[in-house]
């Protein structure tokens, strides 16, 4: 239901290196058969659905493959099991394992998203208007944490810019807002003193409006899982992790750049920027290399160098021509 308001380089693997994709092979080959109709098979299955945390069982959101520039890889898709238990989401915890076993908690049906500020169309957006304002799509995106770990990970979504441009930004609207949800009931550790709630992040207009930036509602060929963002978030890939909103209730445009969650909590270390960037080192360790999730564990873990933006340099550097990216961190 929409309620209107009134105002108005990367390293190629060989066979033997790559991650079992049994199951994911299986869903892949489901979207092939569910390439059309997507919409109405999602909406049917997700009103009747579990809200499970480890994403058993949840309803399928096929999307077709990608024509935006940079939106795939071929890089190994990193294990299902992986990228749903390792994950960073304080709301349900701090340690990496704490989001999975938590997070069934949260309800995510029904669910809104508002959006407001500088738009000439502001408004309630349910998660079915918002499903079905666009095509969905499957990409291949690369994600890094600031950490110095990352996956790759195959998202469904639609660009941003498609619910941007519906609702009209104002000619003084130069940022976007993104709030998560800070619900206590249902988000054990939203109260803790580790951030100052809710969890907020914000883009540029025009790094929000880059086809790249993904309005995501599910992974894997499934809807998201809970501890991943569920039921709406927001993917970034040349931006490290925490750059991309989970689980997002309100998206607000405004004038002038917004304070964020971690760039609040400690400035030195999170700026606004957070583009993934090799030679600006975070205060405490070295950016230049990352461990790929699935690659072993320990001092046995393999690293591999830590590419500009990502890897999605010639996509979005054209952003940041003549910044001085060591000061816009």
């Amino acid at each position: 239901m929409l309620i209107q308001s009134r105002n108005d380089g990367f390293v190629h693997p060989v066979p033997s290196e790559i991650t079992s994709r049994t199951a994911y092979e299986g869903r892949r080959d489901m979207l092939k058969l569910m390439a059309g109709g997507a919409a109405g098979t999602v909406l049917a299955s997700w009103a009747g659905r579990e809200a499970l945390a480890q994403g058993a069982g949840l309803a399928k959101l096929p999307g077709a493959k990608s024509a935006v520039a940079g939106a795939t890889t071929m890089e190994k898709v990193t294990d299902y099991k992986d990228a749903t238990t390792y994950n960073n989401f304080y709301e349900f915890g701090t340690d990496k394992a704490d989001p999975a076993k938590n997070a069934g908690t949260l309800k995510t049906r029904p669910w809104t998203v508002e959006v407001e500020g500088l738009v000439k169309k502001p408004g309630k957006y349910g998660i079915e208007d918002l499903l079905k304002l666009s095509a969905q799509e499957e990409r291949i995106y690369r994600l890094r944490c600031v950490e110095g770990w990352s996956m790759v990970i195959p998202w469904v979504g639609y660009s941003l810019a498609e619910l941007i441009k519906k609702v009209e930004p104002q000619g003084n609207a130069k940022f976007i807002e993104f709030v998560t949800l800070a619900d206590p009931k249902t988000m054990p550790f939203v109260g803790s003193r580790v951030l100052d709630w809710p969890y907020v992040e914000g883009l540029r207009m025009d790094e929000a409006m880059h086809p790249l930036t993904l309005l995501t509602f599910g992974m894997y060929g499934e809807v998201l899982p809970n501890q991943s963002g569920a039921p709406v978030r927001i993917v970034v890939p040349w931006k490290y992790g925490f750059k991309s909103g989970k689980s997002i209730v309100k998206i607000r445009f405004v004038e002038k750049e917004p304070s964020t969650a971690w760039n609040k909590a400690a400035a030195n270390e999170y700026g606004f920027y957070s583009n993934v960037n090799p030679n600006v080192d975070h205060p405490r360790w070295s950016q230049a290399t990352e461990r790929r999730i699935g690659d072993g564990s320990g001092l046995f873990a393999k690293r591999r160098k830590t590419e500009m933006f990502n890897g999605y340099e010639a996509q979005v550097g054209q952003l940041y021509a003549g910044m001085d990216l060591k000061k816009n961190y």
